[in-house]
């Protein structure tokens, strides 16, 4: 009977260490099936230029409206519209004959008031000599004397118009004020023309370089100035401005930023920033809207997180899912800036070491276990 007992606990004692081990590999099993595989990132921070991106139109470098200096009727009109113009060269022609005339009449006025003054001059020394003598009074001596100096002063009053005579005649030709590419005329020959009108014979426009004017939001502009003041961006040197065109693609040139308005716009909350841009090609005309790329800084220790592992809670607040203790989710609060990449930088709510969850975010929630694979942020993309 003893030996029957012996073997029946026996027995007993493999069957319940059976059972152990099959309600432990149960529970491997189970815990196991519960960890969810999700692909993770590891945060790490380095230095990293910001960029930002704003609009701005294209503008002519120089522009000069052609307008009539004399009055007259055109009689040549000496350009192509659409085309290159130099400075200095003829645009349009004006009836020069009544100012030629007018030009001959003010040298022959000249002419008689030389033969004024030499005549006024001589009886002014012959009245010198008389006086010495006694001959003639004082009084005739100053009256002669005086005649020979408005003498002199007729012949300056005739240069002027000869030399106003010379402007007016030199006017008749209508000349490009600078170089650059005309436009369209708004007059034909046979055309009256009057000096100083409002309407304009053409517009001339200096296209290479071009500028370009950017608008920067003055909030924008305070955010940065607290940034560098505070020591999260260090100044960039490099005032390179890269332009995004309307199609998209990319100008081939990068232009330098000239400089920053000192007001407001009170219309719009923003400050006008102008860069320089080289146009060789004549691919940038004045008008166009173009996005400009600027440099603002350096962030000495950017945290860049992909955009689709950012997410919105129901009050706006930029969330993100962690791999925490034991490999549980944990939600987090961040603070993104702007777009690098296909990436948010983030400000706050991160440091280096934490895993941030990219991939599998539809099949958890805080609290769940999950098997984080570390991937690399261009595999997440």
């Amino acid at each position: 009977m003893r030996k029957i007992a012996a073997i029946a606990t026996i027995i007993s004692l493999t069957l319940g260490i059976s059972a152990c081990d099959q309600n432990t590999s149960k529970d491997q099993q189970q815990q196991a099936a519960k960890s969810v595989p999700v692909d993770t990132i590891i945060v790490s921070s380095h230095p990293q230029a910001i960029h930002i991106e704003l609009p701005g139109r294209s503008k002519a470098y120089l522009e000069a409206e052609v307008r009539p200096q004399v009055s007259g009727i055109i009689t040549e009109r000496s350009f192509t519209e659409g085309g290159d113009v130099r400075k200095g060269e003829s645009l349009y022609s004006i009836d020069s004959a009544p100012y030629n005339a007018a030009y001959l009449s003010a040298k022959a006025s000249l002419a008689q008031a030389q033969a004024n003054l030499d005549s006024a001059q001589a009886l002014a020394k012959r009245s010198q000599t008389l006086v010495n003598r006694g001959a003639i009074s004082k009084q005739t001596y100053d009256d002669n004397k005086a005649k020979y100096k408005v003498a002199l002063a007729g012949i300056e009053v005739a240069k002027a118009s000869v030399n106003k005579a010379k402007i007016d005649l030199n006017y008749t030709k209508v000349r490009a004020p600078i170089a650059g590419r005309i436009g369209q005329s708004s007059v034909t020959p046979g055309a009256l023309v009057s000096a100083g009108q409002a309407q304009v014979l053409a517009t001339i426009q200096q296209l290479d370089p071009i500028n370009v004017d950017i608008a920067q939001s003055s909030t924008q502009l305070l955010r940065l100035k607290s940034a560098l003041k505070q020591g999260e961006l260090k100044a960039s040197d490099n005032a390179d401005v890269e332009l995004i065109l309307e199609d998209g693609t990319v100008y081939s040139h990068h232009g330098k930023l000239q400089f920053a308005e000192v007001n407001v716009d009170p219309n719009t909350g923003s400050v006008t920033l102008r860069a320089e841009f080289p146009n060789p090609d004549g691919v940038l005309l004045p008008g166009m809207y173009v996005r400009a790329v600027l440099n603002t800084g350096t962030d000495p220790k950017a945290i860049l997180v992909p955009q689709k592992a950012i997410t919105r809670n129901s009050k706006g607040q930029a969330t993100t899912m962690v791999v925490g203790a034991e490999n549980k989710v944990e939600s987090r609060m961040v603070t993104t800036a702007e777009a690098i990449d296909h990436q948010w930088r983030i400000t706050s709510g991160l440091k280096d070491g934490d895993q941030v969850i990219v991939d599998g975010l539809q099949k958890i929630r805080p609290g769940a276990v999950v098997e984080p694979t570390p991937i690399t942020v261009n595999q997440s993309q």
